[in-house]
């Protein structure tokens, strides 16, 4: 079905997914989920010790897919390595054929399973962007030259619902400066929300090529809903949306929540919106198949 790039590049409303590592060695379900998405969207995110939470690593699983027939998007995080270490994994993912890098800055240890780590952060996400552009050209972060240039299509993040806006912004146009191809959202829900947020984006993103696509978290539950708002910075799901979900028996909820991620991939696809959606299920990736259906995809 071609890369997530010429997806991209063509114009086309892009579909991503998310992979995420196992916490051990079984990777049985994993590989199943790969299988079952990499022919239904046009990449497949692999997450990078998500939440600061020690599992498999991304670059590996991010081979497999390739391996396997997919086109992964390679998390890296800065929390975890220095700048010898970042570039000695981007040149390795070049190796596997992995394209699609997600810089990202990475969640503080103290919010995962290994609270006395201490993270790294030589860089952050904006230093990962330029560097890899700066690998794209020929050089290490240094200016030694390399033998053998990277192609990565370079994506960041950026957080819609980040309150105030104004520094989230400010970092978003860094990073639109600094070179990034590509922007996936924090999880948004407030559709008409996002849609204000996307029009201030635009007069940013003018005159470039980047494109811009809509994280989406599957709702399972009222009680998921109430942690994100209260547990997770730059989230909020609206009482509406919480009172819909809340609305039918338990058993249906997750029907529920499939069908209210469809209707907001139509209402993006249909307005024009943004360019695509990043489609999260934590856990729960068989689902995303079926969410697809609904949404006409």
């Amino acid at each position: 079905m071609g890369t997530y790039r010429d997806a991209c590049e063509a114009g086309k409303f892009v579909v991503s997914g998310e992979i995420g590592p196992p916490k051990g060695t079984n990777v049985d379900n994993m590989l199943r989920h790969i299988d079952l998405l990499k022919n239904r969207v046009q990449g497949l995110n692999v997450t990078d010790n998500q939440s600061a939470v020690m599992r498999l690593g991304s670059l590996v699983v991010s081979g497999e897919i390739v391996r396997r027939g997919g086109d992964p998007i390679f998390q890296t995080t800065c929390r975890d390595r220095n700048r010898l270490g970042l570039q000695s994994d981007l040149l390795s993912a070049a190796f596997l054929g992995i394209t699609n890098v997600l810089c990202l800055t990475g969640d503080h240890p103290s919010l995962g399973d290994h609270k006395q780590s201490k993270g790294v952060f030589d860089f952050d996400s904006l230093h990962l962007i330029q560097c890899c552009k700066k690998m794209n050209e020929g050089f290490d972060w240094a200016g030694n030259r390399l033998d053998g240039a990277t192609d990565f299509f370079v994506g960041a993040v950026v957080t819609p619902e980040a309150d105030p806006l104004e520094p989230q912004m400010y970092k978003f146009a860094r990073k639109v400066e600094a070179g990034a191809d590509f922007f996936q959202t924090q999880a948004v829900y407030d559709m008409d929300k996002f849609r204000r947020f996307m029009e201030k984006a635009r007069g940013i993103t003018a005159g470039t090529k980047v494109k811009m696509t809509a994280g989406l978290v599957v709702l399972t539950s009222p009680g998921m809903a109430h942690y994100m708002n209260r547990c997770i910075p730059g989230i909020f799901v609206p009482d509406g949306l919480i009172e819909e979900i809340g609305s039918v028996p338990k058993e249906e909820a997750l029907r529920k929540g499939m069908e209210i991620t469809a209707g907001q991939i139509r209402f993006l696809r249909d307005n024009e919106v943004c360019d695509g959606v990043h489609v999260m299920a934590i856990g729960k990736e068989d689902i995303v198949p079926g969410i697809l259906d609904m949404a006409g995809i």
